[in-house]
């Protein structure tokens, strides 16, 4: 019998894309901090920073180049990664649902808004992802690696350098070769994340997996 027919998604390909995502988006952020200490060990150019203040801007250095093609291609994975760890999300919530009888405490627009919204996204995805492990596979202790996994993107997401910088990337240029250390840590708080997440990601999918077979 297959997951569809006792009333499952079918998450193996889900699970894999999204974890994958993880990991492409996980070396775009390693890329990323490779080149922010490139950056600073080249030096800032005698020109100054980039951005010269009051719209003025100097020409960029190929190596100042590059990290604005670099920026924007791990922009573009972490999109991608975004869309597929929300789909894979949903299948195995629902899937929850099922195997479990009973409602998720958090339901509808909170799935999505609850990484978003400032304070309850301290702990909001988290708890979705946990309670679905649970329902999932009751009994059974929560993987370390869900809390490893929440602990380095919280760093990432409030460290001031990661994923709501608010800074421009001139301006994070300007920061490596000022002090480039708080952005790498960053970085790799972010590559940590990405791997605890994938994880994650297949930990679920093979305890769901694991309960679709039961019913064969």
């Amino acid at each position: 019998m297959s997951e569809d027919i006792v009333g499952l998604n079918p998450v193996r390909a889900a699970g894999a894309v999204a974890s994958s995502a993880l990991l492409l988006a996980g070396a775009g952020w390693a890329v990323r901090a490779g080149w922010e200490v490139r950056l600073a060990a080249a030096g800032e150019p005698a020109g100054g920073p980039p951005d010269q203040g009051d719209g003025r801007h100097r020409a960029l250095t190929s190596l100042e180049d590059g990290y604005h093609l670099v920026s924007s291609a791990g922009g573009v994975l972490t999109a991608v990664c975004v869309v597929a760890f929300l789909v894979w999300l949903g299948r195995v919530r629902g899937n929850a649902r099922v195997l479990s009888g009973r409602e998720p405490r958090y339901r509808g627009v909170w799935v999505l808004i609850g990484w978003v919204v400032p304070v309850v996204n301290l702990w909001i995805p988290r708890g979705v992802v946990a309670e679905v492990y649970r329902d999932s596979a009751p009994g059974r202790r929560l993987p370390r690696v869900v809390d490893v996994w929440w602990g380095l993107w919280l760093v990432g997401l409030v460290s001031g350098a990661g994923l709501l910088y608010s800074d421009s990337t001139d301006e994070l240029i300007a920061r490596a070769y000022d002090n480039v250390w708080p952005l790498v840590l960053c970085d790799l708080a972010l590559v940590g994340a990405a791997v605890a997440g994938a994880a994650v990601v297949r930990a679920l999918t093979q305890v769901q997996t694991e309960r679709a077979a039961l019913h064969v």
